[in-house]
């Protein structure tokens, strides 16, 4: 485990004004990625400008003042690299991928367009056509109708987590290329700024390129991120159906608030999690309602953690026929979880899943810069892969238990679903 990325082989640096730079050497490919997140999202929009964090950081490489949009492009193709910026809830990704001799053309442009952006207003439009058509798309797919009604019941709509960030086809089309420019001014800058470099490049030399790029740069204006509301007890089942003319399939989404990456017992949830609808083919609610009953054509829960109390939830695309008998097969998995400790085996089982796909997420450059951008976003510390092993294998059943009674009760559940109109 000493070859993981560490405290030892990390260098790790905070700039003036904030930024974080984090930086793993690793010469076996002659390529380099960078990975990172700026502290900017839709947490810090109104309901009536959803979705313009979002649109924001995509038209950032629509053009920039060192370069246009023609010239972004033309830039990245000629040394075969990328560079990718995402709007989510909390933060705007980016990534960048290129050979090691290139680093310094993909950081260039991502500091001009972050910094800088034009927002040319043919750009903007044609980018704005492309996010309503996908929005148009997806408002007629069973999946993310359910899930789009699950969270609009689980969060308020005070709360940031009851809207998509990519925002709603009336909010978007609403959207001005001035608000873009606001909203930019305003919220980007440096402060709460992650940069991981992992590749073939010497630390100090990858750490000067974004040195030279980016420590001028400041935003006195930047603000802190909102505190998210308290979320009011669920104390009783709620339930929506969306009725979608002529499909074939329902899709429903079930569960309630877990923990965030911050709660201390999110390694448990996560592992009893895996006991509930990840591990093999999507552990017991995989089994039971897909392959022992046939009901489902997928079927799975995941948590979503991040930085507030993200869903823990369950997923499952089913004949509509067999809506209500799927449901009810989740709830008793769901009560089985909480009324009673997961084997020995089971326990045994997913701890060495766990531990040991590892370090396949960490067999590419990619694997690893994710690992680190987690690492740093939610203050895991740098020893955090070496001592993984450990975490996961002192978590008992006791935990898992504890984990899902506070988290799950099969008597309460927010469930969303969508499919053909009911008969």
């Amino acid at each position: 485990m000493s070859s993981l990325p560490n405290s030892q082989n990390v260098t790790r640096v905070t700039l003036p004004n904030g930024i974080v730079i984090l930086v793993y050497e690793k010469f076996d490919a002659q390529s380099v990625v960078i990975s990172g997140s700026l502290r900017v999202g839709s947490i810090f929009e109104t309901p009536t400008q959803n979705g313009l964090a979002s649109l924001t950081a995509s038209a950032l490489t629509r053009g920039g003042a060192k370069r246009d949009f023609n010239a972004i492009n033309e830039a990245l193709e000629d040394i075969g690299a990328d560079v990718d910026l995402s709007g989510g809830i909390n933060t705007t990704s980016f990534s960048g991928k290129a050979l090691a001799e290139d680093l310094h053309v993909i950081v260039d442009v991502l500091a001009d367009v972050v910094r800088n952006p034009t927002f040319p207003a043919a750009q903007v439009e044609r980018l704005r056509g492309e996010v309503l058509t996908g929005l148009q798309y997806r408002s007629q797919d069973t999946r993310y109708r359910a899930s789009r009604a699950f969270y609009e019941m689980l969060y308020p709509a005070e709360h940031p987590f009851h809207y998509s960030a990519r925002g709603s086809v009336d909010s978007v089309a609403k959207l001005t290329v001035s608000e873009l420019m606001e909203f930019h001014g305003k919220h980007y800058g440096p402060q709460g700024m992650i940069i991981v470099i992992v590749g073939a490049v010497k630390a100090a030399d990858a750490i000067q390129i974004v040195r030279d790029r980016f420590e001028d740069w400041s935003n006195p204006a930047q603000p802190e991120p909102p505190t998210l509301p308290a979320l009011a007890p669920i104390t009783e089942t709620k339930r929506t159906y969306v009725s979608l003319p002529g499909k074939t399939q329902s899709d429903l989404v079930l569960g309630l608030p877990g923990p965030s990456r911050f709660s201390p017992d999110y390694q448990a949830v996560s592992l009893v999690n895996s006991v509930l609808g990840q591990f093999g083919m999507m552990g017991r609610i995989g089994k039971s309602v897909r392959e022992e009953l046939g009901l489902a054509y997928y079927a799975y829960s995941q948590v979503e953690g991040g930085f507030g109390p993200g869903p823990w939830s369950v997923a499952a695309g089913v004949n509509p026929a067999n809506v209500e008998l799927a449901l009810d097969r989740i709830r008793e998995e769901i009560s089985r979880l909480v009324n009673e400790p997961v084997s020995e085996e089971d326990l045994a089982d997913n701890q060495a899943y766990y531990v040991g796909h590892l370090p396949l997420q960490l067999e590419s450059n990619e694997g690893i810069a994710g690992a680190l951008r987690n690492i740093e976003t939610y203050q895991l510390g740098l020893d955090y892969l070496v001592n993984y092993r450990d975490t996961i294998n002192s978590l008992t059943r006791t935990d898992l238990l504890n984990a899902a009674k506070h988290y799950l009760n099969p008597d309460t559940l927010v469930i969303g679903i969508a499919g053909p109109e009911l008969r």
